[in-house]
């Protein structure tokens, strides 16, 4: 078979148009970084020795001499902001706005920027208007979520549902925890004003926003006790258990103070047996011992908590063991080990914390939104102590 070899001759004409190609982005190159003032290598050359304060100088004197170097503005204005210097961040990006010649994605990008600028100054009224502005765009989604977040800290809980519901449709994410969450925190501040009916209304609008939400089942039981309805918050509660059974230590408490009022301590206190039986935790029995050594005897509870530690020995559960040997020891051994016990509930008492599962932020107490990053529902509701670091 005869074979076509002109094709070859292609092979040094491509070769030279790819070299000419080259020297010329070469020369390119050369040639704009011959026009960029030393001051922008200066400061880039900080920036990489983590040098912050001297590049920021640098920058600046770069601005004076160039002042259409935008990039290099927001690069500016993000180390100010950064630095917590809002004033001079504010300064910069509204710099940029007064200029008539900015491109319209860069104005956009300008105003998010100032936005930001606002939000960590705390000039919430003002980052929520700039926000606000930039309903379409490059920057609409994120100007959207930065919304969310300013009334997420008013607790504007009713503008905080209107954007998640508005982010959904212009985001292939999904906020039906988070809209959840928001009627959760409505219905509970009904609750503190004695608003049952607007309590239960929005626990309705928060099952349907997420079912799976086990603080709307708390908060229904919490509506029923407060129109006086024990048996019926108890229905609520006990509903934690298909829900998340992980969940029941949030709900001893307020389980037996419902069983109390209808003069059934013990049957409470055989259901929180049940509960450990099935779902042996040591938050669960650390909330429960207490109940089970009233109503049903502090032998019980003793074996209770001499199983679990034998299942999962931990601090928390000594102590509690301590304290039941204690209620059945007899002088002199009961002296020792109420020492022992004092001593372990010293040790112990600022042991357990819920963690965040997101950034890590502990606590003692139980929270529904992190603290620390303002996660909803990042809190793993177990308590864990924290693995002893070596030296």
């Amino acid at each position: 078979m005869d074979l076509d070899y002109w094709w070859l001759l292609l092979i040094p004409v491509v070769f030279g148009l790819g070299w000419m190609a080259a020297r010329f982005d070469v020369k390119h190159l050369l040639s704009e970084s011959a026009n960029l003032p030393r001051s922008y290598f200066r400061g880039l050359n900080f920036l990489l020795n983590e040098q912050p304060d001297q590049a920021i100088d640098a920058f600046i004197e770069v601005v004076k001499l160039d002042p259409e170097t935008t990039e290099l503005h927001f690069a500016l204005g993000s180390l100010f902001r950064r630095r917590g210097e809002t004033e001079r961040a504010i300064r910069v990006h509204q710099n940029l706005l007064n200029r008539s010649d900015l491109p319209s994605v860069e104005r956009e990008h300008a105003m998010f920027e100032l936005g930001l600028d606002f939000l960590k100054a705390g000039l919430l009224d003002r980052a929520e208007d700039t926000f606000k502005s930039l309903d379409e765009g490059a920057f609409a989604i994120d100007a959207q979520r930065c919304l969310l977040t300013i009334y997420e800290i008013e607790k504007d809980w009713a503008k905080a549902i209107e954007t998640a519901e508005a982010l959904e449709k212009i985001s292939a994410q999904s906020f039906r925890k988070e809209v959840a969450q928001f009627h959760c925190e409505r219905a509970q501040e009904a609750l503190q004003k004695q608003d049952s009916a607007q309590s239960v209304a929005e626990l309705r609008l928060a099952r349907e926003a997420n079912p799976a939400n086990v603080r709307a089942t708390i908060l229904a039981g919490d509506a029923e006790m407060a129109t006086a309805n024990p048996a019926g918050a108890i229905d609520h509660w006990r509903k934690v258990e298909t829900q998340s059974a992980a969940h029941l230590p949030l709900i001893v408490e307020r389980l037996m103070k419902a069983y109390s009022a209808l003069g059934r301590d013990a049957e409470g206190a055989h259901l929180l047996m049940q509960y450990l039986d099935k779902y042996p935790s040591n938050d669960l029995l650390d909330t429960s011992y207490t109940y089970i050594a009233q109503q049903i005897g502090t032998e019980a509870a003793h074996q209770l908590v001499r199983g679990q530690m034998q299942k999962a020995p931990n601090l928390a559960g000594m102590s509690r063991l301590l304290e039941a040997q204690v209620a059945t020891a007899e002088e002199p051994r009961r002296g020792e080990l109420e020492l022992m016990r004092n001593l372990m509930r010293q040790r112990t008492k600022n042991l357990p914390r819920y963690t965040c599962q997101s950034c890590g932020f502990r606590a003692r107490l139980f929270y529904w939104q992190c603290p620390g990053c303002s996660g909803w529902e990042t809190y793993a509701p177990r308590r864990v102590e924290p693995m002893a670091s070596g030296g």
